[in-house]
Formats: C-alpha cells, structure tokens, sequence
C-alpha cells in the first residue's frame, strides 16, 4: 500500500499567506507532523492527527513522516515560510536518501510557501530588487567560521543579504559580531531593515542603517535585510518610506 508525503510551507504567520495549495495538502491529509507552534496555525478535523515535536527534532520528525506514508497513510509535514528554506524539505531529501529503499519510491509533494525574507521586503518596498544572497547565523548546522567567511564573500561581491536565525539564547553574541564584519566592507549609510513576525499581530518593521544597526532589534522571529552598495532608502512624507534595491547595477 502506498501513501503520500505532503511537504507544506505555511508563509510567515499570517493566514492571509497561506497558498490555496498548501491549504488543499493540509485538508487531504490524515495525519500532520510539524513543531507544535507551526501546527497551532491549522484548524483541523476531528479525523486529523496532530503529531507535533520540537524545533530542533527535524530529522526524527522526517522519519515518522515518511515512515507513516511508507504504511499507506496521507501525511502532511509542515514548515512555516517555504519549506525548502531553512526548513523541512531539506530534511525529507536527506531522510530518504539515508533511509530504506521503500522510501524512495514514495509519492513525495514539496508545496512552496511565502519566506520570511519576502515578506519582511514587502513591508518596506523591494530591497531584493537585484542580485541576493540568503544566509542563516545559525552555527548548529555549520562552523561559525564558515559563517563569517560567507557573509564577507557576499557583502565583497556586492549582494544585499537576507539573515535567517540572527539571535537565540545560546547564541546571543552572533549577530553584533556578523554586523561589525559587514560594517568593515559596507558604508554606514548601507540600509538595514529588522522584520520580525512579519504579517503577524505582534509585527514589528525597523528600518535603519548599518551604523545604527542594533543587536537588540532582532530575536529568533527577525529576519534581517542588508542592503547593497546600490540599495536606495526613500523618505516619504506621511507614508512609511521605500526601501529598493534597483534592477540595474553599476559596473
């Protein structure tokens, strides 16, 4: 018997950004797997199981998702913002490729969702107007020293940067140090937006600079936009200002 794996991005928080698609995966599925926070989001049927595990647990939670379709089941496992970013799709490929031969030949449907990074660009204009980078702060997946290495190559080679995961409590220190190795290559003037739970009730949108750009600003629900040399910040009277970056760069 053979089932099917949905794996599903819920967009940043707001219900307005979850994609019909994402919605259809949800209510044909018969069980849901997912960090508990992220389940919440979802209004479910009384035939529905919720399984619901801790953030840290990804790849254990990949197994029991793709172990429950490899016994027939419709199973749903959803990530918050796109799940391929930073999130569980990522996880299921690297689940299926260490696990039985079964789970290959599994029905397995990655459904894209709203990342943080877009939404958080929406509220302020189109700082990812050009070329970007994406990049997490967080080191339990990789050295702190790659890290730093990464965000000097991307700040050299002139991108504006998206930072996932800038603070948690264990890491407290990361971010005030990543923003002093930016402000060594980029000018002060270079815009710097903090969006945190952006499309939420609790929203919050700072737009700054990289001089005054502070570490307190951010927790674990920011996610952080540094601009580009060519990243333009546009003051409007009476209205919240732009922040671009042009489609065009200078040679």
């Amino acid at each position: 018997m053979s089932g099917k794996l949905y794996v599903v991005g819920l967009g940043p928080g707001s219900p307005d950004q979850v994609t019909p698609e994402a919605l259809a995966a949800v209510a044909a599925s018969g069980e849901l797997y997912g960090y508990g926070p992220y389940l919440d989001r979802l209004t479910l049927r009384p035939d529905q199981r919720r399984i619901a595990s801790d953030n840290r647990q990804e790849l254990s939670r990949a197994d029991a998702a793709l172990a429950s379709a490899a016994a027939g089941n419709t199973v749903c496992l959803v990530s918050g913002g796109d799940p391929g970013v930073f999130a569980m799709a990522a996880a299921v490929c690297e689940a299926v490729e260490a696990g039985p031969s079964e789970w290959r030949a599994l029905d397995i449907v990655i459904v894209p969702g709203v990342t943080a990074m877009l939404a958080v660009a929406a509220r302020v204009g189109a700082p990812l107007g050009h070329d970007f980078c994406v990049m997490s702060l967080s080191d339990n997946l990789k050295p702190w020293p790659v890290i730093t290495a990464r965000l000097k190559a991307a700040a050299a080679a002139g991108f504006a940067i998206a930072l996932y995961n800038p603070v948690s409590r264990h890491r407290p220190w990361q971010l005030g140090e990543a923003l002093e190795i930016l402000r060594a290559i980029l000018t002060a003037e270079t815009p710097v937006v903090f969006g945190r739970a952006a499309g939420r009730p609790d929203e919050k949108i700072v737009v700054t600079t990289l001089a005054q750009a502070d570490p307190d600003l951010a927790d674990m629900a920011t996610c952080i936009i540094v601009g580009s040399p060519e990243t333009r910040h546009v003051a409007r009277e009476g209205l919240p200002d732009l922040v671009y970056t042009p489609r065009f760069a200078k040679g």
